[in-house]
């Protein structure tokens, strides 16, 4: 990183503060600035790109923006743990999502048990209540750190399936996809956020009634039959869903055009 500053200059049609700005950028997701370590200071970077202070300020603010930094009063800038990302615009198993953007997943399988169904599992799977269903626990790791707790539901049928399965290290999406030959359609999700249970805050490392990000998934095969209740418990700061939405045009917007 020292000998950067070379590139810059004022003939280079990109502004200084962008270039600065991409070449940190860069550093932290090689990885050579790790998460949580302490970015140079403002007169460190200064010295290394020969460039104002407000230059500096205005890359650093970018990047604080962006999520690639946050800032400790008097201390200087520091690099944030990376979020992991899921599109939810397409139906995917977590694994399957983050594998291919290079993470290294592994499921922590904490019980796998037939238990009768409560009055909401039930409900969202469309069966009697009372009935029996598999009750998964797992903790998902991104990069070896807890980052969800995971509560999945089945029907029994579905369930005795996965017994033997390896849910160490598959999803259940695929497992079910592959192995027991069910073509998954659709889910319903609902995202909020809560104070964690004592018992997801030990799995995931956190204080007493430290917020997670909860989501609920139902998911659908291709009938439309419901086949799998999920409650997903993500860490705060550690995972963001993101999708993408478009404005629906109205009737009378589109006959004025027309």
């Amino acid at each position: 990183m020292q000998n950067n500053h070379a590139k810059f200059g004022p003939d280079s049609p990109i502004p200084l503060y962008q270039q600065i700005k991409d070449t940190l950028r860069s550093g932290i997701l090689d990885g050579h600035y790790l998460p949580h370590s302490r970015m140079p200071s403002e007169s460190e970077l200064q010295e290394m790109f020969e460039v104002s202070r407000i230059t500096i300020r205005q890359a650093l603010g970018d990047l604080q923006k962006e999520g690639l930094i946050f800032k400790v009063h008097g201390k200087g800038s520091f690099v944030s743990q990376p979020k992991t990302v899921q599109n939810i615009t397409s139906l995917q198993g977590f694994a399957e999502s983050m594998s291919s953007d290079g993470h290294e997943i592994v499921n922590r399988v904490i019980s796998f048990n037939f238990v009768a169904a409560s009055e909401e599992v039930a409900a969202r799977l469309a069966i009697d209540v009372g009935a029996k269903v598999a009750e998964i626990h797992r903790v998902r790791l991104v990069n070896r750190e807890p980052t969800s707790y995971e509560i999945t539901f089945l029907p029994e049928a579905l369930g005795k399936k996965l017994q033997r399965a390896d849910l160490a290290t598959r999803d259940i999406f695929l497992i079910l996809e592959n192995d027991c030959g069910v073509a998954l359609g659709s889910a319903d999700l609902s995202i909020d956020a809560i104070p964690a249970q004592a018992f997801i805050a030990r799995a995931l490392e956190l204080s007493k009634d430290a917020p997670v990000l909860r989501v609920e998934r139902l998911t659908h095969d291709s009938r439309h039959q419901p086949i799998d209740f999920e409650y997903l418990y993500f860490k705060g700061g550690t995972f963001q869903y993101r999708l993408r939405v478009d404005r629906k045009r109205s009737v009378k917007s589109s006959r004025k055009n027309g």
